[in-house]
């Protein structure tokens, strides 16, 4: 008779466990990280409508101190402004800034006097329209199938001029 061949690694429960080790020690690795960066970085103050969230990041700070200055201060926060208005969008727009944001400051590859992306400019400019629709419906634009740019003209309405550009 012949005999049975022998396997020529661990038992096969073995491999099992050390592999389910393996994923648990890298996800609890992982999540750990996370919750230690979302902490020390105040993450969760993103989630809220706070403007003094926005300056977590030094780059921001002669925007919020225009934005103290402006006209709308007493209106709107930065999040009315520039984020949406409507679910799921707001959340989505959030989440994809905050990764966009916690990259280029992990790498230190944004701009620096800070620029407003064109995404970000796009998303600014339907809540000037939301906001102001009474206004922007009178306005006529013969020839034009998009209304105006209102950021061409108004760009320092949110942001005074020590910071226009860079909302």
């Amino acid at each position: 008779m012949s005999e049975a061949p022998s396997n020529a690694g661990p038992p096969r429960g073995r491999s099992y466990r050390r592999a389910w080790v393996l994923v648990a020690l890298l996800f609890g690795g992982v999540l750990g990280l996370g919750m230690f960066t979302l902490a020390y970085a105040e993450g969760t103050a993103y989630l809220s409508d706070d403007p003094a969230a926005c300056v977590n990041c030094h780059v921001m700070r002669d925007v919020y101190d225009a934005w103290n200055r402006g006209s709308h201060k007493a209106v709107a926060t930065c999040n009315d402004c520039h984020i949406p208005h409507t679910f799921p969008e707001k959340y989505i727009v959030k989440a994809l800034n905050g990764f966009n944001h916690s990259r280029a400051f992990t790498l230190q590859d944004f701009p620096e006097p800070i620029r407003i992306t064109d995404f970000n400019r796009g998303v600014t400019l339907e809540n000037c329209l939301h906001c102001h629709a009474d206004v922007v419906e009178k306005i006529e634009h013969i020839g034009q199938s998009e209304p105006e740019d209102c950021l061409r003209c108004h760009a320092e309405v949110g942001h005074d001029q020590n910071s226009a550009g860079k909302p």
